[in-house]
């Protein structure tokens, strides 16, 4: 990627629409709610709730979830937490996987396991109509890979008529899959993995932005594979930031359509990242930044 495709040091648009609402650019991932390797209850349930509270009272407005999070913890905890959830609250969940005794991640991607998950979250969050729920493709766990998914979203597109969804999005999903899905409904996320150093997805993003569909990183800081390097540290130490807020910032500026979902179970890191929102940065900094990218290898296949 260029410098010329990343925004300059203007101020990035602090709000995008997701499913018909305006939602601020900087929201919250659930994962980290649920015990380790996202099973089981947290070890600090207290801790769960305070995170959450603290995060819509520091302004988020767009919360990342899903029900084989635990399985069913984190939305158990997120009821528990803010419900009855506030009017301007929009709550994103996925379907599509499931989880084993042994805690494996498992496909449950049949129509009927589909609507089997749509009622889970249903219930463990305790509402009637879900605003977001993205199609999970269980390819390569963290990685796209192609296959039809019309008879998913066709079911997904029934849930909505019944009125059990209001809005579809994809999750893990090529340029090719996104368009499939948009003969059948209306898209309006979709949550791949990418990040300062994982830009596979330049391309999908771009396409994504020049239709007005937002585009959700998930592992915005790098998951499994961190994006820590000595050089995003001297950096960041210029700018008196931490190296994961500059790393949220670049993500904010790469592209308007991007609403970003980093997770923490710590309310002094929940504070941490949204300090990311008001970090300026200019066309110099930028441009090492995708040098670091670059330096790291970024890239990948096509999607």
């Amino acid at each position: 990627m260029s410098p010329s495709n990343v925004a300059g040091s203007g101020s990035p648009a602090s709000s995008y629409l997701l499913g018909g609402r305006s939602v601020n650019r900087l929201g919250y991932g659930a994962m980290q709610l649920a015990g380790p390797g996202v099973f089981g209850p947290p070890k600090d349930r207290d801790a769960a709730l305070a995170v959450l509270r603290e995060a819509v009272a520091l302004g988020v407005d767009h919360i990342d979830t899903s029900d084989f999070y635990g399985p069913h913890v984190t939305n158990q905890i997120i009821r528990e937490a803010l419900h009855p959830y506030p009017d301007a609250l929009t709550i994103v969940t996925k379907v599509g996987a499931m989880r084993g005794n042994d805690g494996a991640w498992l496909p449950a991607f049949e129509p009927a396991d589909l609507e089997r998950s749509v009622h889970d979250n249903l219930r463990n969050l305790g509402i009637e109509s879900l605003d977001v729920v993205n199609l999970r493709i269980m390819g390569d766990i963290h990685a796209p890979s192609e296959g039809p998914i019309a008879k998913q979203v066709t079911a997904l597109a029934e849930l909505q008529r019944k009125g059990l969804i209001r809005h579809i999005g994809l999750s893990n999903a090529t340029s090719k899959q996104v368009a499939e899905a948009q003969q059948i409904v209306e898209i309006v996320c979709v949550q791949n993995q990418y990040n300062l150093v994982q830009r596979g997805d330049d391309a999908l993003l771009d396409e994504l932005a020049a239709k007005g569909i937002a585009y959700v990183p998930f592992f915005p800081l790098g998951g499994f594979t961190p994006i820590q390097s000595s050089a995003l540290s001297t950096l960041a130490q210029t700018l008196d930031a931490t190296p994961m807020q500059v790393a949220l910032a670049w993500l904010l500026h790469r592209s308007p359509n991007i609403l970003l979902i980093p997770g923490t179970s710590s309310v002094a890191h929940l504070r941490e990242n949204m300090q990311a929102a008001q970090l300026r940065l200019s066309d110099a900094v930028l441009a090492e930044l995708n040098a670091i990218g670059a330096g790291a290898g970024a890239g990948g296949a096509q999607h």
